[in-house]
């Protein structure tokens, strides 16, 4: 074999620019999937190409910014696979409310959260733990939390005030730019994952359509009111140590 023959056969390296191209095809197989599945209009898979191209381009100048030469490794790529589906989640917001349209939301959404477990143990197999990739997977579940509190609210599931459940993170970050004593890093707590995958598992079960309204809504204030309690937990240990 010559030595042109051996280049071609070299595999690309999964730098953040390729896996977000790759990413972007996927992005639009899946809501294409879902636009003839189900009837939705076309602008659906816009939607999706466009919020991941701008989110797959912003993950990918982080990555460079933060990683330098370092592999992206496979865990950050399984979190941005996780990111690629929230933003088919996301690009459902608008579309006409409907049973089906409801469980395929279901569905990704639980397939997101499964993965979850997965770029944790990548990272650690792989000796790749970084504070990028940490971020990175903290950041996919914001908003994947937010996401799905949108679509609670857009199907009548819940209330305007479910939205606090995807905010309350983003409000967090933006009070810490005048507060610098909250961007101190806190310990490391198994409480912080389990609020989060309640509050996710609440939203999902708001969603249900066989779960009737006032029960949704129900699901849904059990998710909130135990996410603004461990942010008030956090809160209160990083204002003690702040003194």
């Amino acid at each position: 074999m010559n030595t042109y023959s051996k280049a071609a056969l070299k595999p690309v390296a999964a730098t953040p620019l390729v896996v977000a191209a790759a990413l972007l095809v996927l992005v639009v197989a899946t809501a294409a999937l879902l636009q003839s599945l189900l009837g939705l209009g076309i602008e659906l898979v816009y939607r999706a190409a466009m919020l991941f191209a701008v989110l797959g381009a912003g993950v990918a100048w982080l990555a460079a910014r933060h990683l330098g030469r370092q592999d992206f490794g496979a865990a950050n790529r399984m979190t941005f696979l996780r990111a690629a589906l929230v933003v088919v989640l996301a690009a459902c917001i608008g579309e006409a409310v409907g049973p089906g349209l409801a469980w395929c939301i279901i569905a990704m959404a639980i397939l997101v959260l499964v993965l979850d477990g997965v770029d944790g143990r990548l990272a650690r197999r792989d000796g790749t733990v970084s504070a990028f990739g940490a971020r990175f997977d903290m950041e996919v579940d914001a908003l994947l939390i937010l996401v799905l509190a949108i679509l609670a609210w857009q199907f009548d599931k819940a209330g305007a005030w479910v939205l606090a459940a995807g905010l309350m993170r983003y409000a967090f970050v933006l009070a810490s730019r005048p507060l610098a004593w909250l961007k101190h890093p806190l310990p490391y707590s198994r409480r912080r994952q389990g609020v989060c995958v309640l509050q996710i598992v609440s939203l999902l079960v708001c969603l249900a359509p066989f779960i009737p309204t006032p029960l949704s809504a129900l699901a849904a204030l059990c998710g909130v009111v135990g996410l603004a309690g461990s942010f008030a937990v956090d809160i209160a240990w990083l204002a003690r140590h702040a003194r």
